[in-house]
């Protein structure tokens, strides 16, 4: 067996974090390409929809892919394209081919994630200690980073363009050359893949389910908070962009000390305080009416997921009778598609109701994952 070097860990790392950095740049922009395109919520929620629907068709060769190439392979080449597809948000000539490239965006965003994520719970098998929540931390480190940068970059009066040009290139950079030093291809192929995509059942079943009401308020907070926070508190954007900046943060810094957390509490202890954290956070978001007060609630939203989808996810690599690779992959193909589907569903609600009701869907789901946490205990 292939041990754990310090390489290897920040290469993963690296992985984690470009992923996180390229998707709050994304999120910094949805009001930019809200106005850039004319468009209103509901074709807002449309364009995630495009995304969705390409991840939900990347999900399905994922396994393949990683199976036969490895996660380091499928990793660095599909996250490199990932991040340079950034530069043409909008440069699209049309919002129909607004929806083309983010249905390709979703595509490679899909398998980006599986493909991390299966490294990432190789890895934690391999060293013999806690290490997913950490990893999951880089994810949120990037995303505080790239929101903290991505409102700076406005406030200096960087154009939208040359910033997401700028993102896109060096992201692209970082995930090619740190993919080089992960695992060896044959660490994370799998002994058969010729089975292709398959829903998780039993055990992986009810573990996909968590993780996906998980992601879909997580994604729902990514994707809406910054709109949230200009729309309907009057925040200027620059100004909005740290209602992802402090969740992002907050969760990173959670995700940093889970593994001690994890060490010393069970998986459904755990789960269950974090989402009671989430859920009262959230309503605390909704109900204040000072943009200062909402970012204190986006940051304890941010620490209540932190650590749901790293325990859900180091749980399916321990589900008896199936490789742990192939466990992860399936958790992740399902918790994803919960990921992707969340801002649309909000855009939709949005559009019919209004964006501070539809974001009471977070509260909902994270209510759910509480009242479901004896679930996440190891088999």
């Amino acid at each position: 067996m292939t041990s754990v070097s310090a390489r290897m860990r920040w290469a993963s790392r690296a992985q984690f974090f470009g992923s996180g950095f390229i998707f709050a740049t994304w999120g910094v922009h949805i009001p930019t390409v809200k106005i850039h395109y004319g468009v209103d919520e509901a074709a807002l929620g449309l364009a995630m929809l495009a995304a969705g629907v390409g991840a939900l068709l990347g999900l399905t060769q994922a396994s393949r892919w990683i199976g036969r190439h490895g996660a380091r392979g499928t990793a660095g080449l599909c996250g490199a394209i990932y991040a340079l597809l950034l530069a043409g948000l909008l440069a699209m000539p049309s919002y129909g081919a607004l929806l083309g490239l983010l249905a390709v965006f979703g595509v490679l965003t899909g398998v980006f994630d599986v493909a991390i994520n299966t490294e990432a719970a190789q890895l934690e098998l391999r060293n013999g200690h806690p290490m997913m929540s950490g990893m999951h931390g880089m994810f949120s480190l990037g995303g505080m980073a790239g929101a903290v940068t991505g409102g700076a970059a406005l406030a200096a009066g960087m154009t939208p363009q040359s910033h997401l040009t700028l993102v896109a290139a060096t992201m692209a950079l970082s995930i090619a050359l740190s993919s080089r030093w992960m695992l060896p291809k044959e660490a994370t192929t799998f002994t058969s893949t010729g089975d292709g995509f398959r829903l998780p059942h039993g055990a992986l079943a009810i573990l996909g389910v968590l993780a996906a009401l998980g992601l879909i308020a997580e994604g729902a907070i990514y994707d809406w908070s910054v709109l949230y926070l200009k729309q309907e508190l009057g925040s200027p954007q620059q100004q909005a962009a740290l209602a992802y900046a402090s969740f992002s943060a907050a969760m990173a810094a959670t995700r940093f000390a889970g593994d001690a957390m994890r060490a010393r509490f069970s998986p459904a202890l755990l789960l269950r305080g974090s989402a009671w954290l989430a859920a009262a956070s959230m309503t605390l978001v909704l109900l204040a009416d000072e943009p200062w007060l909402a970012l204190i609630g986006f940051a304890g939203v941010g620490a209540g997921f932190a650590n749901v989808v790293p325990i859900l996810f180091a749980a399916s690599a321990r589900v008896p009778g199936v490789e742990p690779a192939r466990g992860i992959a399936a958790v992740s193909a399902a918790a994803y598609l919960g990921f992707m589907a969340g801002p649309p569903v909000i855009g939709f609600l949005a559009q019919v109701s209004s964006l501070t009701a539809a974001l009471y869907v977070v509260v909902a789901f994270a209510a759910a994952l509480a009242a479901s946490a004896r679930y996440a205990n190891p088999a």
